[in-house]
């Protein structure tokens, strides 16, 4: 047993902390250059940020970032579920947060299956999955900025 459970499976201040840092903001930057806004809005004329205009650059780095943010998730979760639910407990906040992670995840599960050749998603389920996966994102973005300005964490120790 870890004699400081807290630290066990927090993301504060670890390598760990700043790998889900960045790989939330490269899927929010490349989310929403899946949306033409940086062009729409002369964002992509600053010099470097070319490549934000650039559909399937942009394409890419989300589906990349995607697929280390499960990774990432699926590690914390065994850690969890294997050896810290011992020490710690999830928080309200903590819940809030995995849950809109597993939102984001499933929808966007679905709009992968969608892209996949063979796979025929009347449009009408298409434009759901897109307004879920915005909705869930929308209020994974706000769980986060709450999270920050008030120090909320994940877990807290079991007393």
């Amino acid at each position: 047993m870890n004699p400081n459970p807290s630290k066990s499976i927090g993301f504060r201040k670890g390598s760990l902390y700043w790998l889900y840092v960045l790989i939330i903001g490269f899927i929010v930057l490349s989310g929403f250059a899946q949306m033409p806004i940086f062009k729409r809005y002369y964002i992509a004329d600053i010099p470097g940020l070319g490549w934000l205009a650039q559909y399937y650059v942009t394409h890419v780095i989300h589906y990349i970032a995607a697929a280390l943010l499960i990774a990432l998730v699926f590690y914390r979760a065994s850690e969890y579920f294997l050896s810290a639910r011992f020490d710690v407990r999830l928080t309200l906040s903590g819940y809030l947060r995995g849950g809109l992670i597993v939102g984001l995840i499933i929808s966007g599960v679905l709009l992968v299956i969608r892209n996949l050749a063979g796979q025929n998603f009347s449009p009408l389920i298409i434009i759901y999955l897109d307004l879920i996966h915005i909705v869930f994102m929308l209020l994974f973005l706000f769980a986060l900025l709450f999270s920050a300005l008030f120090k909320k964490k994940w877990t807290k120790p079991i007393s």
